[in-house]
């Protein structure tokens, strides 16, 4: 199947600072991909190459068959940056009509808006709207195109639960009219809500690429807060993946498997008070994951 994008070996450095480093990657055509990681990890400079709006450093970016600066492989790809720009003076109408205009098949306006939920606004000035609102607006402008391709930049910034769960709905059925799909997310359940496939990225490097079942089974984790005063000894046994200072005496330990983790924290002869047990968070497995990149990767 022939990748819709594909980056090789890039590298993008900025002055001192390594914003991505020797990444290969292809998006193929027909799924919703998640890309997930902390801020810094350089998921918005990955989606700036595909874009064309910056080159790589060293390796090859390619979009749509060719080179990702040339406006002619662009025609097919819809974007919304992390960052809303919307004229203020401009109705919502407006501004759809202005961006429909630079395509031969556009989405029609009213189709468009109803999609989304926004179609009480297209009267509206944009400079009128709230921050969730302008979002919408700009998520939807991604797809007026009918693209092939749609890279959207935590999509859902702003947004409260409802308005989030519409977007998702949204994006879904645009899929299933034939886009294929990046988002980038701080919001884990987001990815959990349309991602099929998952990229996890941390300090510019790909740490996880996998179905999303097969990344979450990855960052399964179980958490064991305790009182001890020994909490090296705990954090030194066999799998810990993280240790954290709770902050009211005790210490929360990430592991793979608790009973396991028990049975060694007894053995070790290690003294403890206040044992509880409980599942992570995907947020919380993720984060003790990320800060640990080597744990993520031999796990895959």
């Amino acid at each position: 199947m022939t990748a819709l994008a594909r980056l090789d070996r890039v590298t993008r450095r900025f002055g001192d600072v390594t914003a991505l480093d020797d990444v290969s990657l292809a998006i193929e055509p027909g799924r919703i991909v998640g890309l997930l990681g902390p801020n810094g990890a350089g998921k918005s400079t990955l989606l700036s190459l595909l874009q064309g709006l910056r080159r790589p450093t060293s390796g090859s970016v390619e979009l749509l068959g060719g080179d990702p600066s040339d406006y002619r492989n662009r025609r097919m790809l819809g974007s919304t940056p992390q960052e809303t720009a919307l004229p203020p003076t401009l109705r919502v109408g407006e501004v759809i009509d202005f961006v429909a205009s630079h395509f031969e098949d556009p989405v029609p306006k009213g189709e468009l808006a109803e999609e989304f939920g926004f179609t009480e606004l297209l009267r509206r000035q944009t400079g009128s709207l709230s921050g969730g609102q302008k979002r919408r607006v700009s998520v939807a402008l991604a797809f007026v195109a009918r693209p092939r391709l749609v890279l959207l930049d935590e999509p859902t910034t702003g947004l409260d639960v409802d308005a989030r769960r519409t977007l998702w709905d949204a994006v879904r059925r645009q899929h299933d009219g034939g886009a294929t799909v990046v988002v980038t997310s701080h919001y884990l359940e987001e990815i959990e809500a349309l991602a099929e496939r998952v990229v996890v990225i941390g300090e510019g490097r790909v740490l996880a690429d996998d179905d999303l079942a097969a990344v979450l089974d990855r960052v399964g984790l179980r958490m064991l807060r305790l009182s001890t005063p020994r909490p090296e000894a705990v954090a030194a046994l066999a799998g810990v993946v993280e240790s954290r200072d709770a902050g009211d005496g005790s210490h929360t330990f990430f592991v793979r498997d608790a009973d396991a983790a028990v049975v060694e924290l007894v053995r070790a002869g290690i003294p403890f008070s206040g044992l509880a047990v409980r599942g992570a968070t995907l947020e919380e497995a993720f984060l003790a994951l990320t800060s640990h990149p080597s744990t993520l990767e031999s796990a895959s």
